[in-house]
């Protein structure tokens, strides 16, 4: 060891003054220290101070051990007194912080207890607070100013006023009346003593008006009312939030919600709202990292766990229907679909996609009826979506709505014009719309579309006679008609190739048949195109009457 060094240790003890210092001589071992530390039982090392004495003779944390040097005693008497220049140094050093903490921070700590100062400064402090919205912090200063001044009337209107924007009704009265009884008929309190009954009147009809339905009542009272003369009132905010819900303005709840949880961000009841927010916007993430956050905070919070599982719940159901409808198990997917609808049919923002998967699912299945139903309930939810309409189109041509296939499907065409597959499915339903227009044949013969050769001609026969003007004299003209519906059948369906067209869906009246001089060939009362002729052997005849004498007896018709 340099026998330039003296050595100086500071150690923390318990006295008024937090520190004491102890001085080792140049020449101390490290024995003589330990020995040095355990008989002052009363000081409580915690730490080394280094100061270097003038002579640059005093360094920190050094514990020395080497034994002194072995030079004249002229020289260790002088370190001796350069290591008591530094002791001298370090107790001034000891005394200049000290002063600093009482003068610098005890009234930063009298700050943050809130309890020193006069009540004039409490008061002022309080007003700043109010300012910047730290209510609570306002109403203890304040109530510390009345505490050390019971006659300062202006703190309790200030306590008065601050109750009342955080609808603390009964002690803001009190706090009113109080300062009235100091400054009776000042009209200012006054008016906010109204404001404040008006307010808790109010808060009152609106969780009735609330309770009874009467949702835009309710809203009505807070936004009117409650949150003019409360703005700080959180069972208004929350009650409004609920509102927001109940009247399906997702979007103004989550902004609501918002307000409060810059407030407090681990407000459970303001994390639930919000999370519920999201869900009914079908955002679902988003809506569970709320339930997550709030079940971290309370596990066992009830009306969360039963939204956050519920939730899992959902979406586990949805996709399973998805799935099965991806794999071919229309069945199973059928069932799956209804399910998730059933779990909460108020989600409309998801459930209409499940409508559709439901319509799409049946359509498959061929069970138009249903599906209609689905897909019609899906486009009540939003009549914008262009799968719901093709999908609707294609269960109208299943319970043959021709012309309401159509007009579904032109308009999924005019919303999405490039898509193909819609323009092919229009096509057909125009098609069929258009088949659905023309005549029947088959059902006016009352036969079957695999009706034989045979078949034909035994229905004609037989209608023909039934239906013959000559007997139907009672409803001529209906008759007429109908004789002329049974010709024109026979004629299309007697004839192979008209028969197959007719079977295909072409125009069979766009061949050149005519019908009386515009139709068919054929007229069985006279007239019209040579077309082809109808043969029969009546046994006794028709008698005469509007068609050239009738049918005379044993008149011929040959097939």
């Amino acid at each position: 060891m340099d026998g330039r060094l003296g050595y100086v240790v500071v150690s923390t003890c318990h006295s008024l003054i937090g520190k004491s210092y102890v001085f080792l001589p140049r020449g101390m071992t490290f024995d003589a220290v330990n020995h040095l530390t355990r008989s002052q039982s009363a000081l409580s090392i915690r730490f080394f101070l280094l100061i270097p004495s003038p002579l640059n003779r005093i360094r920190i944390g050094v514990f020395a051990g080497e034994e002194a040097s072995r030079r004249g005693q002229w020289r260790e008497s002088a370190m001796e007194g350069v290591a008591w220049t530094g002791l001298l140094y370090a107790v001034f050093i000891l005394h200049f912080v000290f002063a600093c903490q009482l003068l610098l921070l005890q009234p930063i700590v009298a700050a943050l207890d809130g309890t020193s100062g006069g009540a004039e400064e409490l008061l002022q402090r309080a007003s700043g607070n109010i300012k910047v919205k730290l209510y609570n912090e306002a109403l203890n200063d304040l109530n510390a100013a009345i505490e050390a001044d019971p006659t300062l009337s202006e703190a309790y209107l200030h306590r008065a006023s601050t109750l009342r924007l955080l609808c603390r009704f009964g002690e803001s009265e009190k706090s009113y009346r109080k300062y009235l009884e100091l400054k009776s008929g000042n009209r200012q309190a006054e008016k906010e003593l109204s404001q404040l009954l008006q307010a808790e009147s109010a808060l009152e009809s609106a969780d009735s008006t609330f309770d009874s339905g009467d949702f835009a009542k309710s809203m009505e009272y807070l936004d009117k009312v409650v949150l003019v003369f409360c703005p700080a009132c959180k069972k208004a905010k929350f009650l409004k939030v609920k509102l927001l819900l109940a009247l399906k303005d997702y979007s103004g709840a989550i902004a609501e919600t918002g307000y409060i949880l810059k407030e407090d961000e681990n407000n459970l009841d303001a994390l639930m709202l919000r999370g519920r927010g999201y869900y009914y916007l079908a955002d679902h993430d988003v809506a569970l990292r709320h339930y997550q956050k709030g079940l971290r905070l309370d596990p066992e919070h009830g009306e969360l766990k039963k939204a956050y599982f519920g939730l899992k719940n959902l979406l586990k159901k949805s996709k399973s229907a998805e799935d099965n409808a991806n794999k071919g198990k229309l069945r199973v997917a059928v069932e799956e679909y209804r399910a998730a609808i059933a779990l909460d049919p108020d989600h409309v923002a998801h459930n209409v996609h499940l409508h559709v998967g439901l319509c799409k699912v049946l359509v498959k299945l061929g069970r138009g009826k249903d599906a209609l139903s689905s897909c019609t309930s899906a486009l009540e939810i939003d009549q914008e979506l262009i799968e719901a309409l093709v999908q609707r189109g294609e269960a109208k041509l299943l319970t043959e709505d021709w012309e309401g296939a159509v007009e579904d499907l032109k308009l999924a065409a005019q919303k999405s014009p490039q898509d193909m597959e819609i323009r092919e499915t229009l096509m057909k339903a125009e098609k069929a719309l258009k088949m659905s227009r023309r005549k029947d044949w088959y059902k006016i013969l009352g036969i079957s579309k695999t009706a034989s050769v045979a078949d034909i001609k035994r229905a004609y026969k037989k209608l023909a006679l039934q239906w013959h003007p000559d007997k139907n004299s009672d409803n001529r003209e209906e008759a007429e008609n109908k004789f002329r519906e049974i010709a024109s059948a026979y004629e299309v369906l007697s004839d192979e190739d008209k028969r197959a067209k007719f079977d295909r869906g072409e125009d069979v009246e766009d061949m050149g048949m005519g019908h009386g001089g515009g139709g068919f060939g054929f007229n069985p009362f006279g007239g019209g195109g040579g077309g082809q002729q109808f043969h029969f052997t009546f046994e006794g005849g028709f008698p005469g009457g509007g068609f050239g004498g009738g049918f005379p007896g044993g008149f011929e018709f040959h097939f």
